[in-house]
């Protein structure tokens, strides 16, 4: 473009730009007069991240940045035209931008650029209920990320974004839920607001509660984001899950009156039944100590409140899905445990294993009484 031609832009631009940002746009005219491509970057992503700066993002993006988009850093590239893009005036518009902004930076050197603009394009498909398109995009976008050694973060946290959302679309709860929480951990949860955490954390919790591939809740539980239900009507969606965590069935009995509160939970309320009996039981196996893992039909039915004619298909559910490990003795009605899935442990569950590190020790220290008692003559040799 005609140097005079974007001088003449920029002008116009000039006496229309806020008030509080007239002087950022001097130093960008100044920037782009001496080629400074780096420090105009710096100040242009600033300006365009200014609510105000809004109006402008489009006409500078289209008739300045394009000028010199390749002597610029890709990747600082497509987040500026990211931020040009929440002024198109519709999804159409802005995936038609961002197509043209994915195949300017399809580039071997810019290969990271390339798949933030590609996974910001798929997020409008999905908007646009185009399922297929995005998910082509996001598998795309997956397998380039695997060839890199590293990336920065911002692609990480936007390509598990997108992913947990075509997931929650797709109802694939156990995917939306290792996406979710990769994308925080790409991301400080305070820059959220209070109402996206509360958002995510209710989501998060519901897709862990109605998953069948998610019976540890034990990294939702630790992390922060959860904290944001506390005080607000969803407050018994964590009591649920620290219900479900402790195989706590007469929490579940109280709690359970919420479920009608929401919809996807009240639909799969058998399932949630059967899935905590499943706490149930590996709880009561976690109970009891090492030697003592040989329970009868009777006892788990007793433990878990399920009929005695349904225990074995339990504990074969419970095998299959690698919470227990064992066999089953069908003619003696006897499941014999020998390993439970580790999960995380609330105070009271830390506190009956530290009962019975001490009930441990103390037979330990009756055990050496014996030996020194009967063979004291053995140790005086």
């Amino acid at each position: 473009m005609d140097p005079e031609v974007i001088e003449s832009f920029l002008s116009e631009q000039r006496q229309i730009a806020p008030e509080d940002l007239y002087q950022s746009f001097v130093t960008i005219e100044d920037f782009w007069e001496r080629k400074l491509w780096h420090q105009l970057t710096v100040v242009l992503v600033e300006y365009f991240n200014t609510p105000s700066s809004a109006p402008q993002r489009l006409p500078l993006f289209r008739q300045f940045i394009l000028s010199f988009a390749e002597k610029i850093n890709q990747l600082k590239f497509v987040s500026l035209g990211l931020l040009a893009a929440t002024q198109c005036s519709g999804e159409p518009e802005r995936l038609a931008f961002l197509t043209d902004l994915t195949a300017k930076v399809n580039k071997p050197a810019s290969q990271d650029a390339y798949v933030y603009a590609l996974v910001a394009a798929s997020d409008v498909k999905l908007r646009l209920d185009d399922l297929d398109g995005a998910r082509k995009d996001l598998d795309t976008a997956e397998s380039i990320l695997d060839t890199f050694d590293s990336v920065e973060t911002e692609v990480h946290a936007t390509f598990y974004r997108t992913n947990a959302s075509y997931y929650q679309a797709k109802a694939e709860f156990g995917a939306y839920y290792k996406n979710a929480l990769l994308y925080l951990a790409c991301i400080d949860i305070e820059s959220l607001t209070l109402e996206d955490r509360q958002h995510r954390a209710y989501d998060l919790s519901v897709a862990a509660l109605v998953s069948d591939s998610i019976y540890n809740f034990g990294e939702l539980l630790l992390h922060p984001i959860l904290g944001s239900l506390a005080h607000t009507p969803h407050s018994w969606l964590v009591d649920l899950l620290f219900a479900f965590n402790r195989g706590d069935l007469a929490a579940y009995g109280v709690l359970e009156t919420n479920l009608a509160r929401c919809p996807l939970l009240e639909e799969h309320k058998t399932f949630l039944w059967q899935k905590i009996s499943l706490a149930a039981l590996t709880e009561a196996v976690f109970r009891r100590p090492p030697h003592d893992r040989a329970m009868t039909f009777a006892t788990i039915s007793q433990e878990t409140h399920v009929q005695p004619q349904e225990i074995e298909i339990l504990i074969m559910k419970a095998l299959s899905l690698g919470l227990l490990k064992g066999s089953i003795d069908q003619v003696a009605e006897v499941a014999r445990i020998h390993w439970v899935q580790p999960k995380v442990l609330d105070m009271k569950q830390i506190e009956n294993m530290r009962l019975r590190l001490k009930d441990w020790d103390s037979s330990v220290n009756q055990l050496g009484n014996w030996i020194e008692k009967i063979g004291k003559d053995v140790w005086a040799a």
